[in-house]
């Protein structure tokens, strides 16, 4: 009967993700107007069940829940203040009726990050992520109506809206798999095979941002699972990592303009700097608090109007095209500082696990986080619509911050199921905070 309840519980989780993912709804648009083949009372349906029963879980084990929310106070904070942010919103109903989603993944994420361990979720996520894949490539060769993005020629976008989301999630997947534990001969070519799949369709995605991104991640998770806990020599590299990575970066700032010609690029990356100017422009006259979520583009909002005279009239700007600006206009400069402190503690944490973990799914937080900063540098992924990446955000933030004995030689530790009293005690025990 437990490993039933563990069953379904494991199958709860990957429908959860691939919910918010989008993966349930195939040939839907992009913004989520369009539900494609799934009938929206359907989808509507899944929604209320995922953050119903993953509410009631939360409930069902209050201590462990409180236990995990009081590792960063700080993202209550901020999630305190994107729910209450229709208080100074000029269409407090649309701001009202879009916190649903806040509530929906922040509820979920809270869910992962109390239930289980950083390993048993880089296998969910794994499991997700590779059935996503599966099914994608089945809808682009058995249904290309669905599976191919008709607004750009040979562009593969498999389950979801776009082919740059589609890369996105590929990029995820293989990062997932990099991450993923090795226990049995047999994983080692899931995992290969899972990497070399990931790979192929974001070739497939044509999405350049999405391959750009995988051969930083894959650059940077090799150094640290090679190089990582070497004492002097990982000083050396890291400080060289450091010298040529800033040079790099002069490099770029210097030559933009060149190197994204070279890309085939628009050098105002497809009118997006016009997009951030004009909306900066704007934050300056609520920079505190914002103009409340999603409601700087509302359907009777002035804003996207204006930017549309610097790019065509027939356009409507739907986000910010940055995730970071994004915050900023929900909730100002105050959320958005309350959004980096979460996020640079959390990369300080990760690091910190990646550097001295011999295990592979302690580059998942690391990977994932450097992912999502790197990925929001062009599009809105965070707190915009219902979607995965705040929801991985949550858990992966909480979860990192766990306090929790780490062995030089120890097995896998369960997150909150047993007390720190009870663990064993193998190897030298440093305390991480």
């Amino acid at each position: 009967m437990k490993k039933l309840l563990l069953f379904a519980e494991n199958c709860f989780v990957v429908i959860g993700l691939t919910f918010f993912m989008g993966g349930l709804t195939p040939g839907a648009s992009a913004d989520g107007v369009d539900t494609g083949l799934v009938p929206e009372i359907i989808v509507t349906m899944i929604r209320y069940f995922i953050w119903f029963v993953s509410a009631l879980l939360l409930l069902l084990n209050g201590k462990r829940t409180l236990i995990t929310m009081r590792r960063d106070w700080i993202l209550w904070i901020l999630t305190f203040l994107v729910l209450f942010s229709f208080a100074w919103s000029d269409f407090p109903e649309w701001t009202l009726l879009g916190n649903r989603e806040i509530a929906q993944m922040t509820c979920f994420g809270l869910y992962i990050a109390t239930r289980f361990s950083l390993r048993e979720q880089v296998k969910l996520y794994a499991v997700t992520f590779g059935i996503g894949a599966i099914a994608s490539a089945a809808f682009a060769i058995a249904m290309p109506s669905v599976g191919l993005d008709i607004d750009h020629v040979g562009a593969w976008r498999g389950l979801y809206g776009h082919k740059n989301v589609f890369g996105s999630m590929m990029v995820m997947t293989f990062l997932a798999f990099f991450a993923l534990p090795v226990e049995r001969p047999l994983d080692r070519w899931i995992k290969r095979i899972g990497i070399g799949g990931a790979a192929a369709l974001i070739l497939l995605s044509t999405s350049r941002t999405a391959l750009v991104l995988a051969f930083t991640l894959l650059a940077l998770m090799w150094f640290y699972r090679n190089y990582r806990w070497q004492g002097k020599r990982s000083i050396v590299l890291g400080s060289l990592g450091v010298l040529v990575g800033g040079a790099v970066t002069v490099g770029i700032l210097t030559n933009w303009v060149a190197l994204l010609t070279a890309l085939g690029r628009d050098p105002t990356l497809t009118g997006r700097t016009y997009i951030w100017k004009v909306s900066l422009n704007y934050l300056l006259e609520r920079p505190l608090f914002g103009f409340g979520r999603s409601s700087f583009w509302a359907p009777d909002s002035p804003y996207p109007r204006a930017i549309s005279t610097y790019l065509s009239q027939s356009f409507r700007a739907p986000h910010a095209h940055n995730g970071f600006i994004e915050i900023a206009l929900d909730v100002g400069l105050v959320g958005l500082a309350l959004f980096l402190i979460c996020y640079v503690s959390g990369f300080l944490k990760a690091l910190m696990r990646a550097y001295g973990s011999k295990h592979p799914e302690h580059i998942w937080s690391l990977g994932f986080l450097t992912f999502l900063a790197l990925n929001n540098m062009t599009e809105s992924y965070m707190l915009r619509l219902a979607n995965v990446y705040w929801v991985l955000f949550i858990a992966t933030l909480l979860t990192v911050k766990q306090r929790m004995p780490i062995f030089e030689d120890e097995p896998e530790l369960p997150l909150l199921t047993r007390s720190y009293r009870e663990l064993p005690q193998v190897g030298k025990v440093r305390e991480q905070v």
